[in-house]
């Protein structure tokens, strides 16, 4: 049987460019798709209005406005749905240089990543966005009512809900640099109170500029900070926790 021909520098990259291109194929073919179903994807987003005890009202102030805001939609939800498609992409390129464990993990690792976004996402749709409205919008007065740019509306609600997706993915990117032995929970532990810290300015950063929605970020990715530590626990090379067990006996000596 002939062996394998190994594949040069250059060749590398002409895989990597055709695996890119599908990958961007598949988000302009969904984007388009989500766009001519905007109408009722809008009416899904502007349906926690509902729920408010005040009325709100929705408008767009530019000529070309309905149509940018059916575009983001589009171009945002083509990224998410061709989320599985870039991965799968992306592990057909890296797949052939990893190791037959490494390969193991590789479904778990890509359905945890859909999953841990989905669910951040449906805590801030459900949660999170509904509060944030009625605190944000509830601030008006009866000489002031809330008449609301639907492009400042869908921003808003687009923002939050990715910015939540994103910080729902800490298990698994604790789970990936356990593996690569870049991170150890008892580093996560040493450095807990810096990471708490910096886990609200980060949601500070993500969120829009009010109390309500930094809070209820910040703690739900505290309590992942904390599950992260144990998810590192349990993956950590036995060799080194053996190792840390034996430096921490010689430190008590």
């Amino acid at each position: 049987m002939a062996e394998q021909k190994e594949m040069g520098f250059f060749d590398h990259l002409e895989e990597l460019r055709w695996r890119l291109l599908k990958a961007i194929a598949s988000i302009i073919t969904i984007a388009i798709v989500v766009f001519f179903v905007s109408d009722q994807i809008l009416e899904f987003l502007i349906k926690p209005l509902d729920k408010l005890p005040f009325p709100v009202a929705l408008q767009f102030l530019k000529v070309q406005g309905m149509f940018t805001i059916k575009l983001e939609i589009a171009l945002v939800l083509g990224l998410f749905l061709g989320t599985p498609v870039i991965i799968f992409q992306i592990w057909q390129f890296l797949s052939p240089g990893l190791k037959k464990k490494e390969r193991r993990y590789a479904p778990a690792v890509i359905l945890s990543f859909i999953l841990c976004f989905g669910s951040g996402a449906i805590f801030a749709y459900t949660i999170v966005f509904p509060y944030a409205l009625e605190f944000l919008l509830g601030m008006g007065t009866e000489g002031i009512k809330a008449n609301i740019d639907i492009s400042a509306y869908v921003g808003f609600f687009l923002r939050l809900i990715v910015a939540f997706g994103i910080v729902f993915e800490m298990p698994v990117l604790a789970f990936i640099l356990t593996k690569m032995g870049i991170l150890t929970p008892w580093l996560m532990r040493r450095y807990r109170s810096y990471a708490i810290v910096s886990i609200f300015v980060l949601a500070a950063i993500l969120t829009p500029p009010d109390a309500i929605t930094q809070v209820m970020l910040g703690v739900p990715l505290w309590i992942l900070y904390e599950f992260s530590i144990g998810i590192s626990t349990y993956f950590i090379d036995p060799e080194k926790k053996q190792a840390h067990k034996e430096e921490k006996l010689k430190e008590k000596k």
